[in-house]
């Protein structure tokens, strides 16, 4: 109990040193980093360290996010029994935070009944009255721990990305939670994670009086690619690009008959010219079909199933009784020339993915226009200019680009900002390091430039490692010293500078 003693002590004199007054309305613009220490107990359950709060203050910065999981301050996997010493390890980093003038917020990334990571818990939080109550004792024993210390210093983010669960059942689980809570610490400051893993604000919390955290992982074929823990995307050997027309990788077919559409490519072929297609996954069955003009040049059946075939690997999903095999397969064709428009369609069946789509001199010139894709479910096809004497080749009515971001991430959080009047931070954003560096900076400065235009605070994931600013293990950057860590440099100016 001395930290706790030491912490709330300080309380009313450090709510002097910070500037902003947080509520619920309205959430100062911090920005900061995420810390990993006990963010999974399958990978460590270490302390906090004190260098890492002192280093991000140094360095400007003033918000630290901490993803924890249940199991690190539980005994002997009893979520009734709590381990006082790693209870102490959390109360230094909230003490440091403190010390440092640093924001602390306190993250259930795994929460008794759910996590979005794996394993899977036992009992579900939505469904499970023995798990909700687990969860809402765990807060309540957080709540009072820290009853008195500022909302300048402290703040609670009840779950991590809650996902598979309707609007109604998160309202029920967060009020409960939010009683918890409230019970032993009326005025603490809540912040919850907006539906649909974070991407989505969530309007029936807003009763509540509670904050709200959105992510920064859009497109996620630039933050998660070749990410080795993600499931169900193509794991493909084009890298990602950015300031490039948005092309979605998904062409559905009549299957999704609210989604099935064709790639509209119009542009200069004046000569004749080679069009090449890489198909990733296909599900089930699919037709791929290509015209010019309305004449067919290609036409190609899918058909998925066991053992070895075509594909490079095959794959049963259990959910939907099907295969869905991944090809990772070129297919190429002449496009005549003379003509005006290509149509590229999936005429049958569910959908397919590909990963880039390019053009070609029928020469020996050994020039090559392609333009990668972006995985994004849900979005119909769209129209595509090409000509080889513009830059960028490829045009579309829709780039990805600033504007795109805004349009897609900040304008529907926006909406919701002013029509509930509830605050919010970015609780999550980055790209993994297999993503060029050349890519991740000019994306990563248009997210920043939305969020300095609507006033949210960020926070990277993470500090040191594969998405942070120091030790991230890239292979195409020149890292300095830095307090015996590799610091991305170059990462670092770009965010000082928002």
């Amino acid at each position: 109990m001395k930290n706790l003693i030491f912490i709330s002590s300080f309380a009313c004199l450090a709510s002097l040193v910070f500037s902003d007054k947080p509520s619920f309305g309205k959430l100062p613009r911090w920005r900061g980093f995420n810390l990993l220490e006990k963010f999974s107990l399958d990978r460590s359950n270490k302390p906090f360290v004190e260098d890492d709060f002192k280093m991000i203050s140094k360095l400007g910065f003033n918000f630290v996010r901490l993803p924890m999981d249940y199991r690190t301050w539980i005994k002997d996997g009893d979520w009734r029994s709590f381990n006082e010493n790693t209870l102490k390890e959390i109360d230094q980093a909230v003490e440091w935070g403190r010390k440092y003038k640093i924001h602390v917020c306190i993250n259930f990334h795994r929460a008794p009944g759910f996590c979005v990571g794996k394993p899977k818990e036992k009992l579900s939080l939505w469904k499970d009255a023995e798990a909700l109550d687990a969860c809402a004792r765990h807060w309540g024993v957080f709540a009072k721990r820290y009853k008195g210390i500022p909302n300048s210093e402290l703040s609670f983010n009840l779950l991590n990305e809650p996902s598979n669960v309707s609007e109604d059942d998160y309202f029920r689980v967060a009020e409960k939670l939010c009683d918890s809570i409230r019970k032993e610490d009326p005025n603490r400051l809540i912040i919850a994670d907006g539906i649909d893993w974070g991407t989505k604000p969530c309007y029936t919390l807003a009763k509540l009086k509670i904050a709200q955290a959105a992510r920064g992982y859009v497109p996620f074929s630039i933050t998660h690619y070749k990410a080795e823990w993600v499931q169900g995307w193509d794991k493909r050997q084009e890298p990602p690009s950015w300031k490039t027309p948005l092309l979605n990788s998904y062409l559905y077919g009549p299957g999704k008959k609210e989604l099935c559409s064709p790639i509209e490519l119009t542009g200069v072929f004046s000569k004749k010219m080679i069009l090449k297609i890489n198909i990733g996954t296909v599900s089930d069955s699919s037709l791929l079909l290509i015209k010019a003009d309305n004449k067919e040049i290609l036409k190609y059946k899918f058909k998925c199933g066991p053992g070895e075939g075509e594909w490079k690997k095959a794959v049963y999903e259990e959910e939907w009784k099907i295969y869905q095999n991944i090809y990772d397969k070129d297919f190429a064709v002449t496009v005549p020339a003379g003509a005006k428009e290509i149509t590229i369609e999936n005429a049958e069946g569910d959908w397919l993915t590909f990963s880039s789509l390019s053009l070609s001199e029928d020469s020996a010139k050994n020039i090559e226009y392609k333009i990668t894709t972006i995985q994004e479910w849900g979005k119909k096809q769209g129209k595509l200019a090409f000509d080889p004497g513009h830059d960028p080749v490829f045009v579309s009515e829709n780039m990805m680009d600033e504007k795109y971001l805004w349009k897609e991430c900040i304008e529907p959080w926006r909406n919701f900002e002013k029509e509930e009047k509830i605050g919010i931070v970015i609780g999550e954003f980055g790209a993994y390091n297999k993503t060029p560096h050349s890519i991740v900076l000019p994306w990563m400065e248009d997210c920043l430039k939305n969020w300095k235009k609507a006033g949210w605070g960020w926070c990277l994931w993470n500090f040191r490692g594969d998405f942070g600013i120091l030790d991230s293990n890239r292979t195409d950057v020149k890292y300095e010293n830095y307090n015996g860590h590799k610091l991305d440099r170059e990462m670092l100016n770009l965010l000082q500078k928002y």
